[in-house]
């Protein structure tokens, strides 16, 4: 055996470890149980992958009519097919994806003039539909529902923040 070849014993080389080899350690258990609840809401023939049909008939379950050209876009977001763990994947790499809990509270605050760490809801709702990438109205009701806005119309951006990043104290 050569010299280079025993070398290389003593020391194998390691393999390079898989993106999706570890998505089930991003999230504690509950909420695996959640994602598993909403892979088979999806997943409406019980195959166990989520094709374009059991996402059009999801969708549609909540009064959307997507085109077929949107479901596509939607699906094309796997690069292959959408069984549990590749769904975990997708949105393990969507809430990493997001900006860190002190840049989404502090672009709200941009707008805060008192630095009260509200927003009246109205003053949200103009900024949202007219700066930027503007967002329709129905798109800020989605925004707002569920949203922690007060009796007075304030929006609490720093709890907004918290849920965005780490859920409702419910979840």
């Amino acid at each position: 055996m050569s010299r280079a070849r025993a070398a290389g014993k003593k020391h194998p080389k390691k393999r390079g470890q898989r993106a999706t080899s570890n998505i089930f350690a991003m999230f504690d258990q509950a909420q695996i149980q959640e994602f598993k609840e909403a892979f088979n809401m999806i997943d409406q023939n019980r195959d166990g992958f989520i094709d374009n049909e059991d996402l059009k008939d999801m969708l549609a379950s909540l009064g959307q009519e997507p085109s077929d050209q949107v479901v596509d876009s939607m699906m094309s977001e796997a690069p292959g097919p959408l069984n549990f763990t590749m769904f975990l994947t997708l949105f393990g790499e969507k809430l990493n994806g997001t900006d860190p809990e002190d840049v989404i509270r502090n672009a709200f605050a941009c707008f805060d003039e008192e630095g009260t760490g509200h927003i009246h809801e109205d003053k949200l709702r103009e900024l949202l539909t007219t700066m930027g990438d503007r967002f329709t109205d129905a798109e800020v009701d989605q925004v707002l529902r569920g949203a922690p806005v007060d009796s007075t119309g304030n929006f609490d951006y720093n709890a907004f923040t918290r849920i965005l990043k780490h859920g409702t104290k419910d979840e």
